[in-house]
């Protein structure tokens, strides 16, 4: 799923932030990030989605990822400053939010969930065909010849 990069954070060094936070924005694509915080053990692994790729996805995806509901509530922290974006930690479903300026520029995902709203969004996308798509699509299925017609293994 798009990129994938490791980030070794320890105090919130807002330069290192600042590179993968600008990355996600330039490429437009999902990037795969694995936080290791200073002071935990285990290292703890992200989806960085850009904020209009997340609407795209949710806007084609029918309904919310099953597993949002199950996660551990984290406890309520003051937002996180990285140089010019700000990390809001939603106690509901896990996310984070990543803000520049006062708008959200992307959203940090549990890994499952980003993958499952993407496959999601596509499988739903593909079936959806405009009007015009949808005819075009319905007179080409009309003449084609019936199965049935052709014998046996698709011969005369």
């Amino acid at each position: 799923m798009g990129i994938e990069i490791d980030v070794v954070v320890g105090y919130p060094d807002g330069d290192e932030m600042e590179r993968v936070l600008g990355l996600a924005e330039v490429v437009g694509e999902p990037v795969t990030v694995t936080f290791l915080w200073e002071g935990r053990e285990e290292a703890e692994r992200a989806v960085l989605v850009p904020a209009a790729t997340l609407a795209l996805w949710e806007h084609w995806a029918p309904e919310a990822y099953p597993g949002g509901g199950d996660r551990e509530e984290p406890e309520p922290a003051h937002p996180a400053e990285f140089g010019p974006f700000t990390l809001f930690r939603r106690r509901v479903g896990g996310r984070t939010a990543v803000a520049r300026g006062g708008v959200v520029v992307a959203e940090l995902l549990d890994p499952e969930e980003a993958y499952w709203l993407q496959e999601k969004a596509r499988t739903v996308r593909q079936g959806f065909m405009d009007p015009r798509q949808k005819a075009a699509f319905e007179e080409f299925l009309a003449r084609q010849a019936d199965p049935d017609d052709q014998g046996p293994a698709g011969g005369p």
